[in-house]
């Protein structure tokens, strides 16, 4: 296995060993297919380690049924590796009641999303958070990218968070630990074809 050598070592007072279990930002952007299933697989990983892991999807239809959803799901089930919750604001947050989903707008869902996650934070409820999505909140202004920096950089012990979706605001890609920006050379649907099973979901 790779271990990898970083090309810097900081003057931070950190031991190798400290800096290397850091909690991480990591941010999947850009136009290309992917950064949803790549933070998926991040989320294989962690289950895999027995963390603890929070699935919150922002935006995405809760019509659609991804396969990573099903396979965490079941998988969190299992008992063998760790916990897997799933949040999808497309049919109402699991914590909010029936009453309430039904009365508020995709805006106001998002912040209370948001509101949730900042709740698992300050408890430490999982050890991997993965945003699914968050990037357009953000973008489109309905929760402000200083509080998310803000909450981010104070939030306590182990905890590592992955958020997807286009148009990252710099504020957010300029502290995050890892950016990944997926750029887009082919795709079959640019000649037409739809998405399909397996593939896209």
């Amino acid at each position: 296995m790779p271990q990898g050598q970083p090309t810097v070592v900081p003057e931070d007072g950190l031991t190798t060993r400290q800096r290397r279990n850091r909690p991480l930002v990591l941010v999947h952007t850009g136009v290309g297919k992917g950064k949803s299933t790549a933070a998926f697989g991040l989320a294989l990983r962690a289950w895999n380690q027995s963390w603890p892991v929070g699935v919150f999807q922002f935006v995405k239809s809760a019509k659609w049924r991804v396969g990573e959803e099903r396979a965490l799901r079941v998988l969190g089930e299992s008992g063998e590796g760790g916990t897997v919750a799933w949040h999808k604001m497309g049919e109402g947050w699991s914590w909010l009641q029936r009453s309430q989903q039904d009365a508020i707008s995709s805006e106001e869902a998002a912040r209370e999303g948001w509101e949730q996650v900042k709740r698992d934070l300050a408890a430490e409820t999982y050890r991997l958070y993965v945003l699914d999505e968050f990037a357009y909140p953000m973008h489109w202004g309905w929760v402000d990218t200083d509080e998310v920096v803000s909450v981010l950089r104070d939030r306590p012990g182990t905890q590592h968070v992955v958020i997807t979706g286009r148009n990252a605001p710099q504020k957010l890609l300029d502290f995050a630990d890892l950016v990944t920006d997926m750029s887009k050379v082919k795709h079959p649907m640019d000649a037409g074809q739809k998405g399909q099973r397996g593939i896209e979901w």
